[in-house]
């Protein structure tokens, strides 16, 4: 029997936003498949009813995979694949197995010689990177900054290192009640001169992408709480 594929669907990163970041290729993919693996059960359905309103959510199958998730339980969520079914993985936001918990099912599904499709669709880290005015030959996602104090002014210092001696892009995440902490505190450790790139909201309807040195940012107004953000440093 052959094997089905794994099929990476890319999700929203902000709500609604289905028919401007979703190309019509996915969707009609999406429609034919019954197992899915996904990161957060509760996004997803609501991610697959505003792809088609038609899917019937109770005829499908979804295990959960999260950074919860035990990993002796990963392979067996490729079954439905080595009997023939298609799988489908959808991350919380965005695109699957990249900063993802998804990784981990495409690793065991390489192994195993699982056919991976990759599919187009939003990505936070890219779309930043292409409006920041960064360099993107050579960049770094380093995920969340660390929450220990010592730590985290550890990670800013590497950060500063790879900027300017390897002309490195950097980017990374903060949780969104504490990103308007994050920007103050990187005004405070790190040289003015050096660029912050602030992307909000990436493809939603308040989207806002500003670069400035922070130097403009330590006396600018802003108010990013509570909103999807990620960060870009460069100098």
């Amino acid at each position: 029997m052959a094997h089905g594929k794994i099929y990476l669907f890319p999700s929203l990163l902000s709500p609604d936003t289905v028919e401007a970041v979703i190309p019509r290729r996915n969707i009609d993919l999406i429609k034919g498949v019954k197992y899915f693996v996904v990161e957060e059960l509760r996004t997803a359905r609501r991610f697959l009813k505003q792809c088609d309103r038609s899917i019937v959510i109770d005829e499908l199958h979804f295990d959960v995979l999260n950074e919860h998730t035990p990993g002796q339980d990963v392979e067996a969520m490729l079954v439905p694949a080595l009997e023939g079914h298609d799988i489908g993985v959808i991350s919380e936001a965005g695109c699957p197995a990249v900063a993802d918990p998804g990784a981990d099912l495409v690793a065991a599904a390489q192994r195993k010689g699982i056919e991976v499709v990759p599919l187009v669709g939003p990505s936070s880290i890219l779309l930043a990177l292409m409006a920041s005015g960064f360099n993107g030959q050579t960049w770094a996602f380093a995920g969340y900054l660390p929450h220990d104090t010592d730590s985290r002014g550890r990670a800013l210092k590497e950060m500063q290192r790879r900027i300017e001696r390897e002309r490195q892009t950097q980017i990374f995440i903060e949780t969104p009640y504490r990103n308007n902490k994050l920007i103050a505190e990187l005004c405070q450790r790190l040289p003015g001169h050096m660029l912050l790139c602030v992307a909000s909201d990436v493809t939603g309807p308040k989207e806002s992408i500003l670069t400035r040195p922070l130097s403009a940012w330590a006396k600018a107004n802003y108010n990013y709480d509570k909103i999807p953000t990620i960060f870009l440093l460069y100098s």
